[in-house]
């Protein structure tokens, strides 16, 4: 590796190195709630119709 970078330059990669972190967090983050919104919409309609052959 060439150390002969300026301090500011490695400061720089080091910022777009944790920006793009939270980048991938917050899409990863994103992506768990689209699958929970996927999972939770198939419960609540086996929910329903589990509700819809019930007799009081």
């Amino acid at each position: 590796m060439n150390s002969n970078y300026a301090l500011h330059e490695m400061l720089e990669v080091h910022e777009m190195a944790t920006f793009k972190t939270i980048c991938l967090t917050k899409s990863k983050t994103m992506q768990i709630l689209q699958q929970d919104v996927q999972v939770s919409q198939q419960q609540l309609q086996e929910l329903g119709g589990v509700l819809s052959k019930m007799t009081l």
